[in-house]
Parts: C-alpha cells; structure tokens; sequence
C-alpha cells in the first residue's frame, strides 16, 4: 500500500475509526516500545501481581510517560519475568500473552476497517479456545507455556476482539 493509499484509507473513516485506529496503534507502541523509552537496566525483574503496584521504586524513578505505561502495566498485569519479553536490558511492561493481545486488537481492528465480513459467534469462541486451552493447562498443572505461545494465542483472542470491537464501533457498516 503507498502512501497515497494509507491516506485516502485512512480519510476515508469515520472520526470514531479514526480515533479507535490511533488510539489502539499508539498503545501497542508505548507498551512494545517501553522498554526504549527508558535508561538500559532500569526495569529488573518486574515480577508481581495484579491489581496492585509492586514495582513503586522503578515507576518513582523513570519519566512521566514511561511511568504511565508501566504503571498501567504493573496495575493490571503479573509482569513475571519468565513470561515477558525483555531488550535494551529492560523487561516489557506486559507479558507476552498481554502484548499479543494488544497487537491482536491493532491488527484485528485495521483489518477489520478494509474488509468487513460477518462475525459470528462460534468464529469468536473457536478464537479464543487457545488462549483459553493455554491459560487453563498451565495454570491447573504443571505445564509451562513458552513466550512466543503466549503471543501468538494473544494475538489471536486480540484479533477477533479487535474485530468485534469495529463491528461495535460502526454497526452500519457491516
């Protein structure tokens, strides 16, 4: 696609298109370029819960916008080390599987805006039955999922979520 062709795409959407495509890309890049947006080393093990700040030290000491991001990131995700991507000597402030999602929901949605097909129910659920398959198993036994797993059933439930949230966003138009 040239550059022609992303602008007359893009000008074509509706303002809620427009601000639902701008708002999904940049998170997907705060949360894969998070680690970029601070010093090497910085980060350590973020290892913890959710639902909580575990990590109040790090998120005192980095700048406001990498704060933001990390902060969201340890507030709603385990952010266990083994199961998160790590570059520029910084963990990522979510974990593989969350990443998948949110790249998912990007590309779900983008997709979504150039073809328009019908979404059923069973394409939905027979989506998300790996994510559902991976987190189960290894939660209930002894089996441990591996990153690059995570982000692909991640991407995955986040491309049909996408998907469904541009039928939601513009109903008429499917």
């Amino acid at each position: 696609m040239s550059n022609w062709q992303v602008v007359r795409f893009i000008t074509v959407l509706s303002r809620r298109e427009q601000v639902a495509l701008a708002l999904l890309w940049s998170w997907l890049l705060l949360v894969a370029g998070g680690p970029l947006l601070l010093e090497p080393g910085t980060t350590g093990d973020l290892s913890g819960y959710t639902l909580g700040v575990d990590n109040v030290e790090m998120l005192n000491e980095i700048n406001p916008l990498a704060r933001a991001v990390y902060w969201v990131g340890d507030v709603n995700c385990h952010q266990k080390a083994t199961r998160s991507y790590a570059y520029a000597d910084n963990q990522m402030p979510f974990c593989a599987r969350d990443l998948g999602i949110f790249a998912g929901l990007a590309l779900g949605f983008t997709v979504a805006l150039r073809r328009r097909p019908e979404l059923s129910l069973p394409l939905v659920l027979l989506a998300l039955v790996p994510i559902g398959l991976d987190g189960t198993i290894q939660l209930l036994t002894d089996y441990e999922s591996t990153n690059p797993r995570r982000l692909v059933t991640g991407l995955i439930a986040g491309g049909v979520t996408g998907w469904a949230l541009m039928i939601i966003l513009e109903p008429r138009r499917n």
